[in-house]
């Protein structure tokens, strides 16, 4: 008789530590699914983050691609002293600035028209002088 109540003792403990396992198993599972959902969340935003600084290099690379050209284009023009010319260009609101001093009003026009060819889909602000550059 000792040994069957023996036996059914282990049994009772064995059946507790096995349930007692399964709950903190359970419990396991539920923060794991948690920290997984949090380390989702975090890598979303981190995602998105990298998204929006990819999209501000890519505007700030097109705005300086669009200086450089219509600073090219004007270097070229034999017709435009472009030496005291400055060009500058906003990606946000598509505007191309000419700012300095040109030697003579068809320089001033000349330059404006270039620069419109070359920045096509660009307004152009022509804040060229016409005179000795100081």
């Amino acid at each position: 008789m000792r040994a069957k109540a023996y036996l059914g003792t282990i049994g009772a403990i064995l059946l507790s530590l096995a349930t007692f396992g399964c709950e903190n198993t359970g419990a396991a599972k539920q923060e794991g699914r948690e920290a997984a959902d949090k380390a989702a969340g975090a890598a979303n935003k981190a995602a998105d983050k990298a998204g929006d600084l990819a999209g501000q290099a890519g505007d700030a690379i097109s705005a300086a691609k669009q200086t450089f050209d219509v600073k090219a284009a004007l270097t070229a023009d034999t017709t435009i002293d472009a030496s005291h010319i400055d060009v500058d260009t906003n990606h946000d609101t598509h505007t191309v600035t000419l700012k300095g001093y040109v030697p003579t009003a068809e320089q001033k026009a000349a330059a404006e028209r270039v620069a419109r060819d070359k920045a096509e889909g660009y307004k152009i602000v022509n804040d060229l002088r016409v005179g000795v550059a100081q």
